[in-house]
C-alpha cells in the first residue's frame, strides 16, 4: 500500500473497502450454505487482492484463471456434501 500509515484517510478509506469486500463475500458463500462462510471469504479475497497485484505487476490476465481455478477448489471443500 502507498499509504501505510493507518491515520492517513487513503489508508482508512482503502482498509474500510476491503473490510466491506470481506462481508459481502461472507455474506454470498453463507447464502450457498458454505462451512465456515468468514474464514472461506478471507481466503477468497486475499486470492483476489493476490491475483489482482500480479496481473497489474506483471503485466499479465491470466492471474485471475490461476485464481479461479484455486476458488473453485476452495468452494468445492467449504459447501456442504450432499448424500
Amino acid at each position: 500500500m502507498e499509504f501505510p500509515d493507518p491515520q492517513n484517510a487513503v489508508h482508512s478509506y482503502a482498509r474500510e473497502r476491503k473490510l466491506l469486500m470481506v462481508r459481502l463475500v461472507a455474506e454470498l458463500v453463507s447464502e450457498l450454505g458454505c462451512r465456515e462462510p468468514s474464514v472461506l471469504a478471507e481466503q477468497l479475497v486475499t486470492l483476489a487482492d493476490g491475483a489482482a497485484s500480479r496481473a497489474m505487476v506483471l503485466g499479465d490476465p491470466n492471474y485471475g484463471r490461476h485464481a479461479r481455478a484455486a476458488a473453485e477448489i476452495l468452494l468445492d471443500s467449504a459447501l456442504p456434501t450432499t448424500v
